[in-house]
Formats: structure tokens, C-alpha cells, sequence
């Protein structure tokens, strides 16, 4: 028994070095314990949300309470500067969701009959908040929100009807301006110049046009509709590229893909590539955010993830944290969302259960720079394998425990392996440079 139990610590420290903290340093984390967990998936905390204003970074998170505001200008001496108690509160509260816009910040709560819109100046940080608006006239529950900040809109989603969108031309009088009920759900959406994608659940995506919507007797125009695709499940949410040709998305089933769009045509969307954190098969993707060639990923139960999308035909990640311990990918815990827009290139993660973490990147992990390569084909494999590259060394085999299988040398071209006598499952090739893991790839024997 001793000896089971020594070979089971090596193998969980082997997989928590590997897969919990990848170029990643931790600067600062809270969570009160005083707070209730929810009912449902005993989490505390939900969304996370930043602003850079008066020369200070803040960092702004839900919890079952209502919501927490931080000044994290120095990580170190972080501190709780302001709260605003939720108009409905205790273990019902699952979700809360945030957007600020010309110095307001939007809150919104998906559970209680007596949740509202809350609107709060923020103008003042990290001095003070004010709430201005505090109304259940508009919007009770709601579960995600986002603002179109070049149009002044804000989409409200999941609101008893699929998605409802309100002009702020006056930031803190919201007007109702369009009712969306063509598909059943819109669960999240992203939306640039009046070009908004709707993550629509089991509706798969809609691209919608709202640039002629400006009062209720208007009609968005549809541009497209996406809903054939590898590992379509619960379509989630997403993200678009700065320069709107790359859609980054997750659908919110265990053990699917994240899904990496060429939207560039709206009239030819194609599927890039698909990928995983590499942890559990049973891993599931959340909220996830596209910075420049970098896509930020809260992975639930494996916290931070960060791939480097630069080639988006082949995303490798690059930085990762886990903020969950729990060696399981059951239900829906650990990292809720992720926040990557401070000015000081820090970033915010909430964690359902464990609450705010402020983190610091490695400057010197981008995979664009290295010029890193590294392809594994097929997948799943039968019987042999190819693995091109230009910059790994090595490749490692591990299994789903946690042990080595197989260790192949690798050139800079082409390299064809044979299966030989790995049993069917799935396996983790990572791969090394001058023996500095530098990429993995979870891959399928079948």
C-alpha cells in the first residue's frame, strides 16, 4: 500500500508541474470565507471584469454577495476599495455578469425575481462608486451582458426573451431598442460595429447586422448561420480577433473542443483548428478572451489556460495556472472567467470556488517568437504517425495517469513513428526543447 501511494504522490506532483503552472506567477490572490457558496455548484465568485481609470488598475469580481472592487495598481498590496450588495444575494446567486462603458460599469444577475440592472459610476476609482440605476424596470434576469462600445448598445442576453438590446446614448436611461427571438437562446455574445455573434446554445452561432436597429420597429439582418461543426454541443461563447477574421469559441460540454473560426468570409466560416487544455478528456472549456495572437482561456476546472493563436491553424498553449485543486471534472467548477486588459499586461481570473487571483505572464513564452511548428497527424491514430516540426527536440508519450509511455527523438522535418504496443485511449504527446517543455497536444490511440 505504501508503495501504491508513493507512485501516486510522483504521478500527481508530475501532473500538477506539467499541467498547473506553465510560465505563469501568481501576484496576488483573495477569497472571504465568510461568503456562502450557491446551492447548485457550491461556488462563491462568478465573473471577472478590470478597468484601467485614473492612473489605477481595477479589478472587479461577482460573489453570491454582490460585487467586489479591487485595487490591484500593485499586486502586492491589493486591497478591497468598494462593494455593491447584489439586489438579490445568498446561495440562489449562480451568476453575475459585467460591461462598463464610458465610465459605468453594467451588472447583472441571472437568478431571483427581485434581481435588476445595476449601474454604477465608476468614475471616481479608485476613490469611490456611486450606483445610479438600481431597477428591475428594464431587466430582472439576465444572464450575460456585452456593450458595443463604438455604438453605444448594450445586448442583453437570456432575458426571458433570446436577447434584448438597449441604446446608451444616455449611459444611465438604457432604451429598449430591439427584442431578438429568432432562435430560442442567445447565451453570449460579441459584437463589434453593430456586428454581433450570437452564441446561441444548442442553436448553434448567428452573426447578426445591427447597424440599421435604432428603435423597436427595426430588424436586425442575419449574415450568417453556423451550426455544422466539429464538437458542436452548447454553444457557450466567443471571442473575435482584433482584426475581425478570427472567432474563438467554446462550447460548453466536458470533454469538447475549443473551436478556432475563420469568419473572414461570412459566407465561407470555416473550422482552423480544434483543440484542448491537455489535462482530462472530461475538460470543459468556459469564457475565453482573444488579446492580440494570444487566446485566455478560464478552463474550469483547469484554470487558466493561454494559447498562442498567431498560426490559428495551430494553437499551442503557452501559460497555464491551475486555480482548482481537486483532481476531478465533475459539475461546473474552478475558473469562471478571465480578464487580460490591464494596462500593465497583468491578468484577472475568478475562480468559482477560490475567488480573485492577479497573475504575471512570462514575457518570453510566445510560441510566435520561437517559431515553433509542431504537428501531430492523424488524429486519432490507427496504426502509425507523423509528427512534423521545426523546433521541438523530443516528444514525450504520457498517459491519462500520469506516466511516461514513450520518448522519441525528433528532427526538424518529418518524423513517422509506428504505434507498436500503446493500448487505445488518450494520451498527452508534449513536446521539448533542450528538455524545456514547449508544447503538448492531446492525442487519441484508437
Amino acid at each position: 500500500m505504501k508503495k501504491v501511494s508513493i507512485l501516486f504522490l510522483i504521478i500527481l506532483f508530475f501532473r500538477i508541474d506539467l499541467y498547473g503552472q506553465q510560465n505563469t506567477n501568481l501576484l496576488f490572490h483573495w477569497q472571504d470565507t465568510t461568503l456562502v457558496g450557491s446551492g447548485a455548484y457550491n461556488n462563491t465568485y462568478n465573473e471577472i471584469w478590470g478597468l484601467n481609470i485614473n492612473g489605477s488598475e481595477i479589478a472587479i469580481i461577482g460573489s453570491t454577495s454582490g460585487t467586489h472592487f479591487f485595487d490591484v495598481t500593485n499586486p502586492q498590496n491589493s486591497s478591497e476599495i468598494a462593494f455593491v450588495a447584489g439586489a438579490y444575494t445568498g446561495p440562489g446567486v449562480i451568476h453575475r455578469d459585467y460591461h462598463d462603458h464610458n465610465g459605468y460599469l453594467y451588472i447583472v444577475c441571472d437568478e431571483g425575481s427581485v434581481s435588476t440592472l445595476q449601474i454604477v459610476d465608476v468614475s471616481n476609482l479608485p476613490n469611490s462608486v456611486n450606483t445610479v440605476y438600481d431597477s428591475n424596470n428594464l431587466l430582472n434576469k439576465v444572464h450575460n451582458i456585452f456593450i458595443d462600445t463604438a455604438t453605444s448598445k448594450l445586448y442583453a442576453c437570456a432575458t426571458g426573451e433570446a436577447m434584448e438590446v438597449f441604446d446608451l446614448s444616455n449611459p444611465d436611461n438604457p432604451i429598449l431598442i430591439n427584442t431578438y427571438n429568432d432562435v430560442g437562446h442567445v447565451h453570449d455574445a460579441y459584437v463589434k460595429n453593430d456586428t454581433a455573434f450570437l452564441n446561441c446554445g444548442n442553436d448553434g452561432l448567428r452573426i447578426m447586422d445591427y447597424s440599421m436597429v435604432n428603435s423597436t420597429s427595426d430588424s436586425p439582418i442575419e449574415l450568417a448561420s453556423f451550426t455544422s461543426y466539429p464538437d458542436a454541443g452548447y454553444n457557450h461563447s466567443g471571442w473575435l480577433s482584433d482584426d475581425g477574421n478570427i472567432y474563438a469559441m467554446q462550447d460548453e460540454n466536458h470533454g469538447y473542443d475549443v473551436k478556432i473560426l475563420d469568419v473572414s468570409d461570412f459566407s465561407n466560416i470555416s473550422v482552423l483548428a480544434t483543440f484542448s487544455s491537455g489535462v482530462d478528456p472530461n475538460s470543459m472549456a468556459h469564457n475565453g478572451i482573444i488579446k492580440d495572437n494570444l487566446l485566455y482561456i478560464a478552463y474550469y476546472h483547469d484554470g487558466l489556460r493561454v494559447f498562442d493563436i498567431s498560426n490559428p491553424s495551430n494553437p499551442i498553449q503557452v501559460n497555464s495556472y491551475d486555480t482548482y485543486l481537486p483532481n476531478n471534472h465533475i459539475s461546473y467548477r474552478g475558473a469562471w472567467g478571465v480578464y487580460p486588459y490591464l494596462y500593465s499586461g497583468n491578468i484577472l481570473v475568478s475562480d468559482m470556488q477560490s475567488g480573485l487571483y492577479v497573475f504575471e505572464l512570462s514575457a518570453s513564452t510566445s510560441i510566435s517568437e520561437q517559431n515553433l511548428k509542431v504537428r501531430t497527424y492523424p488524429n486519432p491514430i490507427n496504426s502509425s504517425f507523423t509528427i512534423s516540426n521545426i523546433n521541438a527536440t523530443k516528444v514525450e508519450i504520457i498517459d491519462f495517469f500520469g506516466r511516461k509511455i514513450r520518448t522519441e527523438r525528433l528532427n526538424q522535418n518529418i518524423n513517422i513513428f509506428e504505434k507498436q504496443d500503446i493500448s487505445n485511449g488518450f494520451y498527452f504527446f508534449n513536446f521539448y526543447k533542450k528538455n524545456k517543455l514547449i508544447a503538448s497536444e492531446k492525442i487519441i490511440f484508437n
